[in-house]
């Protein structure tokens, strides 16, 4: 029920406003971080290289943090395989990826959640619920595959979305690996200068970002499709 003294239209608008504030706090971070670099990777690189035995965890933590502050990940990525090689690189490359996913995503649960199903309304977020039950886990996998899309970003999406944490962790390992074995592959073939090594990293990220960019066009052809027959 909306009161005569138009509260609740007051009350949307307080929740657009949030959002709007989150999302510039967003791409602001954005700039600063993957455009004007004010992060040096390479500092991050040699701080991770003098903990010793202690490396491969810590390269996970940072990466984890600096992904969800929108570094790119395929730098982080490269110079996981710089450091760790190929085979060891992939696995600190996937735990951080899967860190960032879980990082962003209670971020953006906690700043954008509430004023996400406020903005959609009761029905519209009760469908929303149910079409993440049914297709959140493949929604995180896709976006993944998807060429030019950031991680970080979607990630704060899902979790504003209310995308389960399992399904965030899930998703993303899956999803990920594609990438994470021909950044990281990339950066090891720099490293040992193996002509294979780099070959194979092309290769695989030409056919997962073919992959992603067909599944990303039948799906928006299927979301205008549906959206047509809804409307009267």
């Amino acid at each position: 029920m909306i009161d005569n003294d138009g509260s609740a239209p007051a009350s949307r608008r307080r929740h657009v406003v949030r959002l709007a504030i989150f999302a510039a706090f967003l791409l602001a971070m954005f700039y600063l971080v993957a455009i004007a670099h004010v992060v040096d990777v390479e500092d991050v690189r040699r701080a991770v290289s003098s903990t010793g035995s202690a490396a491969p965890l810590t390269y996970v933590v940072l990466s984890a943090a600096l992904g969800a502050l929108f570094v790119p990940g395929s730098i982080l990525a490269a110079g996981s395989g710089l450091l760790f090689g190929p085979w060891l690189g992939i696995v600190v490359t996937l735990g951080a990826a899967v860190g960032t996913a879980i990082v962003a995503s209670l971020l953006g649960r906690r700043a954008g959640r509430t004023s996400a199903r406020a903005v959609l309304g009761p029905a519209r977020a009760e469908r929303v619920d149910a079409l993440i039950d049914r297709r959140g886990l493949w929604a995180v996998v896709g976006q993944r595959f998807v060429p030019g899309i950031s991680d970080a970003l979607a990630s704060y999406a899902f979790g504003a979305f209310g995308v389960p944490l399992w399904q965030m962790a899930v998703g993303s390992l899956i999803g990920s690996l594609p990438r994470a074995f021909a950044y990281t592959a990339l950066g090891a073939s720099i490293a040992n200068r193996s002509a294979w090594l780099a070959y194979s990293a092309i290769a695989v990220w030409c056919v997962s970002a073919t992959v992603g960019a067909f599944a990303a066009h039948r799906g928006y052809r299927r979301w205008r499709r549906h959206s047509g027959k809804a409307q009267p």
